[in-house]
């Protein structure tokens, strides 16, 4: 896609300050575009001492935030405390569009319902990474459902169909033969007037985003506005290192999951993989990432690195207390212990086959499942393994464990 033409001249000598705000940017990030723009727009706010305006836009499309977000969540606290505007969009307009950005098909729109359940704990959950106190928190349907009909024609005319076409899902959709809503093309131009609406410096989103933020780029010309420039952050893995993070797939650290779940979630990420968490996630200096590296390619044991790490996020999202609890926790279960905190369940019934007992416990959905596991050698009761799946416990006291992190102190009576 073309980027918009701009009148902002190359950027005069920076200082050093400067410099170090250029360098906390470019960490990390996939692309700055135009970075010659970014640097002269740095230059400026220092000399004027008027922060610069940043914008993340986020739709509220599942309850909860994960750390796969939070890498651009970081890039903004990082701006935040440069002393820069950051800007905290909830799309709550753009949601009832739904974003077709990388899919093969659109997204389905939610209901005004779940945008609002949904938006309701979105900041809340940002504010873990952001100064909430410095943070100007807004909803695009401020302006957008004020445009109206006459409006949305106006805006749809500051940009064509052919330039909308070069979005690479619609270019392989239109391909295809694959059939493209008109309210799609929509979704662009929508989120792109956001940043009209808002006079942003500076646009952050995942790399899957480039092309939307480049349509904020065009309208603010077709405006009569300083064109924001684009910083986009590479897509975070999930735990399983192949798929995107994505709750729908199952491999998430959700940041209000507790301490010891969380803790151990990082620890269960490959070797290889621990180094791109540490470039996205990691609030350390990349000379200390670097020489991590350096002692693990020469021997050290890479667990170590990855308990750094891990304990670094959880403590980020809990504290350093949970985070020294949570390694104990797991190094405990590693050792075939058993924690603490275990709840109490009493059953009745005995004597009581293993499957039902496993179900009325809680520790699997279905006595199915408790099967399938005693098959598997995943259950431990007083921590001997259990392989006879027509085992029946008579009265009395047993601590079962299934896997590796389900435990129950189960209290059994006639």
């Amino acid at each position: 896609m073309s980027d918009a033409v701009t009148t902002i001249e190359a950027a005069p000598p920076a200082s050093d300050r400067v410099r170090e705000a250029m360098a906390v940017t470019l960490r990390g990030c996939e692309e700055l575009l135009p970075r010659a723009e970014w640097l002269r727009k740095l230059v400026r706010s220092e000399s004027t001492g008027t922060p610069l305006r940043i914008k993340l836009g986020l739709d509220p499309t599942a309850p909860d935030i994960h750390i796969g977000h939070t890498v651009v969540l970081n890039k903004m606290r990082q701006l935040q405390d440069l002393g820069h505007q950051v800007i905290f969009l909830i799309g709550d307009f753009t949601s009832m569009i739904g974003d077709p950005s990388g899919r093969n098909s659109t997204r389905p729109p939610l209901t005004r319902e779940q945008i609002e359940a949904n938006a309701q704990t979105y900041y809340a959950q940002a504010s873990l990474v952001l100064d909430p106190q410095r943070t100007e928190i807004r909803y695009n349907s401020e302006w957008s459902d004020a445009l109206g009909a006459r409006g949305m024609i106006q805006l749809a005319s500051r940009y064509t169909v052919a330039r909308m076409l070069e979005r690479d899902d619609f270019t392989k959709r239109f391909k295809a033969g694959t059939p493209i809503s008109v309210h799609e093309l929509l979704y662009p131009l929508m989120q792109g007037y956001d940043s009209v609406a808002l006079r942003s410096d500076l646009e952050l989103g995942g790399t899957d985003q480039k092309f939307n933020l480049l349509v904020g780029r065009s309208l603010q010309v077709e405006y009569g506005q300083e064109p924001q420039c684009v910083l986009t952050m590479p897509l975070l893995e999930g735990l399983d290192g192949v798929e995107k993070m994505s709750k729908s797939k199952g491999n998430t650290v959700g940041i209000t999951d507790d301490a010891n779940t969380m803790f151990a979630k990082l620890l269960s990420i490959s070797d290889e993989m621990m180094w791109r968490y540490f470039t996205l996630l990691s609030f350390r200096s990349e000379a200390e990432i670097a020489r991590l590296q350096q002692d693990v390619a020469q021997g050290r044991n890479p667990k170590e690195a990855k308990v750094l790490l891990a304990k670094e996020i959880t403590a980020r999202f809990h504290d350093a207390a949970a985070a020294e609890r949570a390694q104990a926790d797991f190094e405990l279960r590693a050792r075939g212990g058993v924690p603490q905190d275990i709840p109490d369940v009493a059953l009745g019934g005995a004597p009581l086959a293993i499957g039902g007992l496993l179900k009325q416990a809680g520790l699997v959905p279905s006595s199915s499942e408790a099967l399938r596991l005693v098959e598997q050698g995943g259950v431990r009761v007083d921590g001997t393994v259990i392989s006879d799946k027509a085992l029946k416990l008579p009265v009395g006291t047993y601590v079962v464990q299934v896997g590796k992190r389900k435990f129950a102190r189960v209290l059994l009576s006639a």
